[in-house]
């Protein structure tokens, strides 16, 4: 459904047509919403689209995503009407990125998630452009934008690096390393529950020039768009720690991947 990581999202999509998969021809008798209602949703969708509604936003929000982590039917039904709103809509742009954020979970209907592949192509385009604009919530569209490139694991954990931790396990000894990237310090530690981050080791930057795959595509998206602590931050996330314990030394990105990364089932 990604198109490859660096080329221009969205090209040769039309807006107008939004693909095979249109918001007005859904059967949304068949399309429950994570309350298992099926009325609700379009209504709420036909509120939103004639005029501001905040307490249909709201609504909307409960509705399609379940506890801020499972999506539902309803969910994808509601990406074209969500992403034709989004231009000039900020809550239609962020509910469907929180709803491709999501989308690697288990919501069984990953047919009708293959059948939106214009509007998700669509949508990242749109993306794109605002990222470009240096918008307030920058962090918000990157990871919304990292999910339409099906990098669900990094979508759902990236912050602004002011106060980002990822756990993992060291590849060598096994032992549970915390590594922090943030203002406070970039390092691996051994986490304990009484002293905190004991035994810091520095981390070891990737120069962006040494970057390959998707550390290479997010850091030149955050460099072009003058986001100088996330480029710093992501030169660290796709650098190199060393194991507090054993003192072996492995890639961050590699590791966490390699235990988050999900099943794409499509």
């Amino acid at each position: 459904m990604s198109v490859p990581l660096g080329t221009a999202l969205g090209s040769g999509v039309d807006s107008k047509l939004a693909g095979r998969f249109n918001a007005r021809v859904v059967n949304w008798a068949q399309m429950y919403d994570c309350h298992f209602d099926v009325d609700r949703v379009p209504e709420l969708l036909a509120r939103v689209e004639r005029e501001y509604d905040s307490e249909a936003w709201t609504e909307l929000g409960h509705r399609l995503i379940l506890e801020h982590d499972l999506v539902s039917p309803a969910s994808i039904a509601a990406l074209p009407l969500l992403v034709r709103l989004a231009p000039g809509r900020r809550e239609a742009r962020h509910l469907a990125g929180e709803i491709m954020e999501r989308a690697a979970s288990h919501h069984g209907c990953d047919e009708l998630l293959a059948d939106s592949a214009d509007v998700i192509a669509e949508f990242g385009a749109l993306l794109d452009r605002h990222l470009q604009s240096r918008p307030s919530d920058y962090v918000v569209t990157f990871r919304a934008l990292l999910a339409v490139e099906e990098q669900y694991h990094w979508a759902n954990v990236l912050g602004d690096f002011a106060d980002d931790f990822y756990d993992l396990q060291c590849p060598h000894c096994g032992v549970e390393v915390t590594v922090a990237i943030g203002d406070y310090g970039r390092y691996s530690a051994i986490r304990d529950w009484n002293l905190g981050d004991v035994d810091r080791r520095g981390l070891r930057p990737s120069p962006g020039e040494e970057l390959s795959g998707v550390g290479r595509w997010m850091h030149e998206t955050v460099v072009r768009d003058g986001e100088v602590a996330l480029a710093k931050g992501i030169a660290h996330l796709f650098g190199k720690a060393e194991c507090p314990r054993c003192a072996s030394v492995f890639t961050i990105a590699d590791e966490y991947e390699a235990a988050n990364c999900p099943v794409l089932r499509y």
